[in-house]
């Protein structure tokens, strides 16, 4: 893994401005970032990246399946108690998941480490799946990245694969999202073109549009009934909202599914330590209300905590069970608080502590390797750099190549 210095495409602002990447600048700085990429052997992309995180991915689903059968844990995630059957129906219904993102520390060289799963509503979709592809083949074309060079990027083509795996041909689907985000509403937009490849209907409403009929129905901005929703707003968010009482007998088949309320939360790295402690891709992680017992030598998982002490004792990371772009998150080394969020949107929620793998540095920016997956499998990677340990919301979107 390296990160090559490269010269921009002349026109690319300009490119952008023509398919609608509008948030390729924003607040006055580069989101995209052409100026670098980072190369990749083959190798480290289908043993370091691809396979582990299709792993995780399964492992993931089995951590569901337990979840669902503790009351204790679903208190510890947080689920809203008057909710947590619609979540274990949409399991044992097996609704239909589309995509999700893990992101991983990785350096090429040691085991690319899981720092979380955004398996609800992840974004940096378009820029991952369309907007590096067209830098690649730009770049190719222009003689500046070598003859044979190659991407990790199948995410477009699984994507309208998996919508024509799901959906009848000429089924009818709505795309939501808060309005006035065009980040958010870019990766629905690529959700949409997709989904109209894969021959199907897409149509577009703002999140505050979505009205209830007098049948409970929901109903888009035209009034025409929503039989399946994809929708860019979290579960933890909408399962406190007024409406939510109104899913079950809406009719209304919501991507992502409700049973992904329990991945896209933090508490889901505790329990993968826990069901599979020591795998290679994992990083040893508790909930924090467990630590004076597990300090003490108390409860189920205090030998494993013992087993973690040294590692956590040299670095962990606090992380509320519920945020978004690194806000409330700190990190301590040695006992020493070494980074934290100036965002503290989060900081009412509960919180895991998971052993900190540092980033790794080039040129004194730190890289996240994020795994997109698409149904069960991953199919391409985007990354994103900081100078922070933390990544934020506008944290840099950086193309990759495989080198030949």
């Amino acid at each position: 893994m390296q990160k090559t210095s490269l010269p921009e495409r002349p026109h690319w602002r300009e490119h952008a401005r023509e398919v609608g990447f509008t948030f390729a600048d924003m607040h006055g700085e580069p989101y995209w970032d052409e100026s670098s990429a980072y190369a990749f052997s083959l190798e480290q992309i289908e043993t370091g990246l691809e396979d582990p995180a299709t792993e995780l991915h399964s492992m993931c689903r089995e951590a569901v399946a337990h979840i669902l059968t503790s009351e204790e844990l679903l208190d510890k995630l947080a689920i809203p108690e008057a909710h947590r059957d619609l979540i274990a129906d949409s399991w044992r219904n097996n609704d239909p998941e589309i995509y999700g993102r893990f992101d991983f520390a990785y350096d090429g060289k040691s085991p690319a480490k899981l720092l979380e799963y955004n398996a609800d509503t992840p974004t940096s979709l378009y820029e991952s799946a369309a907007f590096q592809w067209q830098w690649l083949e730009d770049q190719l074309a222009a003689g500046v990245l070598p003859e044979g060079a190659d991407q990790f990027n199948g995410i477009h083509e699984a994507l309208v694969a998996r919508f024509a795996e799901l959906f009848e041909k000429d089924s009818n689907l709505h795309f939501t999202a808060v309005g006035g985000n065009p980040e958010d509403y870019g990766t629905v937009e690529a959700m949409g073109w997709a989904a109209r490849e894969a021959g199907l209907g897409a149509h577009y409403a703002d999140l505050d549009k979505i009205g209830l009929s007098d049948d409970g129905h929901f109903l888009d901005d035209q009034d025409r009934r929503i039989g399946v929703l994809f929708k860019l707003y979290p579960w933890e968010d909408l399962l406190r909202d007024d409406y939510a009482a109104h899913i079950a007998g809406s009719g209304c088949l919501f991507l992502e599914p409700a049973w992904k309320a329990l991945l896209s939360n933090k508490g889901l790295l505790p329990v993968l330590w826990q069901m599979f402690e020591g795998h290679a891709n994992l990083l040893p992680a508790f909930f924090e209300a467990d630590l004076e017992d597990l300090e003490a030598g108390r409860g189920a998982h205090a030998d494993s905590f013992a087993r973690a002490q040294a590692e956590l004792e040299a670095g962990h990371v606090l992380k509320p069970i519920l945020s978004r772009e690194g806000a409330s998150v700190s990190i301590l080394k040695a006992g020493q608080l070494v980074e934290q969020s100036a965002n503290t949107e989060y900081a009412e929620h509960p919180r895991i502590l998971q052993a900190y793998a540092p980033l790794p540095q080039f040129d004194g920016f730190r890289p996240v390797v994020g795994a997109w997956i698409v149904g069960q499998s991953c199919v391409g990677i985007g990354i994103r750099e900081d100078r922070s340990r933390i990544t934020q919301d506008l944290s840099r979107f950086k193309p990759h190549y495989i080198t030949a």
